[in-house]
């Protein structure tokens, strides 16, 4: 039984491998889960931008982003998001300029501030760009400037990109990015899979202080959530421990590949561990369909989401897809 009022939902994926799997491999079944997302019904598929991360094969965001617009035909896709400041703001817009030139209407630009790497990645990304991320605001502007017409006597062109007006959305795990998304009436992303404890904060800012544009005439709030949704409670949560197990091993510094699930996740962490794990996936949704629709129904009330965002990474691919599919239905 769906719920009484349908909402939109969305993917995000950062193309996870699995110990000793090629990048090509990943890839393939991240393709495959977006054709079947575009039959699901999901509104967009997003893919993350990480660097120097083992087990994540979604460094090269938009080649990646193409990569999955050739192989659908409808859903949007879009980048959960391009971190601005390891990018000149002119490569940004002639990449999704030419994105959006070849699948028009359907790529979208999320951006967000942090590095996706450690502070050694950083610096070799941003290399001669001299960016902390603290101009962020002015990077978002000559990007946009990029994005629309060009302006008389304007000396450098994004070509493509110049005119194609691709739309922005900002992404942020605290209350910065919600404020600027707010004060720009833009879209604003919430990235409560990893940062949950900012998440009511963040939203009630981005609300509150919401400055209609012309590009949005209101608040448009996505909330990205872990979700996993099977046949019973019990079989949820084992699943779970595949996403519990790659925070453990990033807590530890360790690779983060996909690891299989395990029945009882006791013996393999300490208390101060289990407790930081816990606490960077406490807004996770797993469990039965039953358990998984009141779990998103909450989440929309309790954050005036207008669209979730599911981030759902397995050991089995079949158990993935069957999660989208089901949390499609649920959403419909």
């Amino acid at each position: 039984m769906a719920m009484a009022n349908s909402f939109p939902v969305s993917v995000l994926d950062l193309v996870a491998m699995r110990a000793g799997e090629s990048a090509a491999s990943a890839i393939a079944r991240s393709m495959d889960l977006a054709r079947h997302a575009e039959e699901w019904g999901y509104r967009r598929f997003w893919l993350a931008e990480h660097h120097s991360i083992e087990g994540l094969a979604c460094s090269a965001t938009a080649v990646l982003i193409g990569h999955i617009a050739g192989a659908t035909k409808t859903i949007r896709v879009g980048s959960g998001g391009v971190m601005l400041p390891n990018h000149a703001p002119l490569v940004v817009a002639e990449q999704f300029g030419t994105l959006e030139a070849l699948y028009p209407g359907r790529i979208d630009l999320g951006l967000g501030r942090a590095p996706g790497g450690d502070f050694t990645t950083m610096r070799a990304l941003r290399r001669g760009l001299g960016q902390s991320g603290d101009e962020f605001a002015e990077l978002l502007e000559e990007l946009g400037g990029y994005l629309e017409p060009a302006s008389p006597g304007q000396a450098v062109k994004a070509i493509p990109g110049q005119g194609s007006r691709v739309p922005i959305t900002l992404l942020g795990s605290s209350g910065y990015s919600a404020e600027l998304a707010a004060r720009q009436g833009l879209p604003f992303a919430f990235a409560a899979h990893f940062a949950p404890e900012y998440l009511y904060a963040a939203a009630d800012l981005y609300r509150k202080n919401f400055k209609p544009s012309a590009e949005l005439a209101a608040p448009h709030l996505m909330v990205a959530v872990p979700v996993i949704a099977a046949e019973t409670d019990a079989e949820a949560r084992r699943l779970f421990t595949t996403a519990q197990q790659r925070f453990l091993r990033l807590v530890r510094n360790q690779p983060v590949e996909l690891v299989p699930p395990v029945d009882s996740m006791d013996a393999l962490w300490t208390d101060w561990e289990r407790g930081a794990v816990e606490g960077k996936l406490a807004a996770a949704i797993v469990g039965s369909d039953e358990t998984v629709r009141a779990g998103l129904q909450r989440l929309i009330e309790t954050t005036g989401a207008n669209e979730v965002v599911v981030v759902t990474d397995t050991y089995d691919h079949a158990d993935r897809l069957e999660s989208f599919r089901r949390v499609a239905a649920i959403a419909q």
